[in-house]
């Protein structure tokens, strides 16, 4: 079955052209189907059954598994076996029956502009460390990338004199302006505080560790904590909250849907939408609180 997942990964990335994150995540899933399977014997992908399936939907629910996570694998599953049916491997579908559970849409947790600010003003040193911490935080504001595509940036992804960088996704790539604020941050960084981080001369890497390597999701998520805490921010924040809070206020003060779809990489303008949705409630949010006559 392990051959199987990786000729279906590889489905994902050269025909596809599923970002790295999707893949990553398609493969996880996958693995942990097959676990289970072999707990329960089946070591043949051909002798799954549809019982089978719906006895792994079945295990997730017991154990407590949220319905977003069990929607995500019920999708991935049936992807798995559009891609087996189409290559052969299998001749029926048996997913194609697979109910996903129903999904409460929780609006996404994102900072308000005074604590985006609060937060972005936290490291203020002249240590080259400091200096990186700046210029990744205000680039991530700025742009509303995915910190997957922040760590992966090269030196030559940031043009500076024009004020935008490229950031690329699998065989994808867009073009993302950058204000004032992240130019002068990364600016500084570049001609400051990199060469002294670095410890090879050749890596493009953009952001590097203290150790000279590149950045790690878990190192950023780290320093993202830490100055959360040090902002006095009490919601619990991922870099992602910083991804939401980009889009959000961007909605919010009148950019249109397609541009944000565009600078933030959505495939379909319907999860963009959700930033609309939310500009909606809090407007009826200050309506309900300020109006005369509500």
């Amino acid at each position: 079955m392990e051959n199987v997942i990786e000729s279906f990964v590889s489905y994902l990335h050269n025909v596809k052209k599923m970002s790295l994150n999707t893949e990553l995540s398609y493969k996880r899933d996958l693995v942990k189907v097959a676990d289970y399977l072999n707990t329960q014997g089946i070591a043949d992908i051909k002798k799954v059954t549809a019982t089978n399936l719906n006895s792994y939907i079945l295990y997730m629910e017991k154990n407590s598994f949220s319905a977003a996570t069990i929607s995500r694998n019920i999708a991935c599953i049936k992807s798995f076996y559009h891609f087996m049916v189409k290559e052969g491997i299998v001749t029926d579908d048996i997913s194609e029956n697979l109910k996903a559970p129903k999904v409460e849409k929780k609006l996404p947790e994102i900072l308000s502009p005074q604590e985006v600010f609060r937060l972005l003003d936290q490291p203020k040193g002249d240590h080259p460390k400091d200096i990186r911490d700046k210029a990744m935080l205000e680039l991530l504001y700025a742009t509303g990338i995915r910190v997957t595509e922040l760590i992966s940036l090269k030196v030559d992804d940031v043009n500076l004199s024009v004020g935008y960088i490229i950031c690329r996704d699998a065989h994808k790539e867009r073009t993302i302006p950058i204000g004032h604020a992240a130019k002068d941050a990364l600016s500084r960084y570049l001609a400051q505080a990199r060469d002294a981080m670095v410890l090879n001369d050749k890596d493009d890497t953009l952001f590097v560790n203290c150790s000279g390597e590149p950045m790690s999701r878990q190192g950023f998520w780290k320093l993202i904590k830490y100055y959360a805490k040090k902002a006095g921010i009490k919601a619990d924040i991922t870099p992602h909250t910083l991804r939401h809070s980009f889009a959000a206020h961007l909605v919010e003060n009148g950019a249109d849907l397609r541009s944000v779809q565009e600078m933030l990489g959505h495939s379909d303008i319907s999860t963009t939408q959700i930033y609309a949705n939310m500009s909606h409630s809090r407007i009826r949010e200050v309506y309900a609180k300020a109006h005369p006559r509500k």
